[in-house]
């Protein structure tokens, strides 16, 4: 489980579980937009990071990314601070709900050391057949691992 400091800001919502992944992240100055602060589509791209690393974390045998049968069907986030070049930032994840087509994965960019929370986002990942072009059922193997990892029963 990660430890983090908790978020003063009373608009950002509790965790519905614990996080137990986090991949520390790194700013490029081109990431910054005329503002002085990260630019808002770079959230989308760390969080698409987060998710990489988790599935290759989770997978004991690694992850086949050509014949991947998992696709985003959907990204929201909430933004709640503003993040600055030179914070150390990390971006958590977690899985919050299993069906039998999809999951969805919660997500935070925060400050590690402060635990400041930047945003929250929520993912919907679809089973998906790539010969057929339609959603299919979530593979045995990703509920197990996910499970697995995120200990508990999904």
């Amino acid at each position: 489980m990660i430890k983090l400091p908790a978020s003063q800001n009373p608009r950002v919502p509790e965790p519905r579980f614990p996080f137990r992944h986090l991949v520390p992240l790194q700013m490029r100055f081109n990431d910054i937009d005329m503002l002085g602060h990260l630019n808002n589509g770079v959230y989308i791209a760390f969080f698409d990071l987060g998710k990489s690393r988790y599935f290759l974390d989770i997978m004991p045998d690694g992850v086949d990314w050509k014949h991947i049968n998992i696709v985003v069907a959907n990204i929201n986030c909430d933004f709640h601070a503003p993040t600055y070049i030179y914070e150390e930032i990390g971006v958590v994840t977690t899985v919050t709900e299993m069906g039998e087509k999809s999951f969805v994965m919660e997500q935070r960019i925060v400050n590690t050391k402060s635990g400041e929370v930047k945003c929250v986002g929520r993912t919907v990942m679809v089973g998906f057949d790539i010969a057929t072009g339609h959603s299919a059922p979530i593979e045995q193997k990703w509920i197990d691992a996910i499970e697995r990892y995120e200990g508990r029963k999904l």
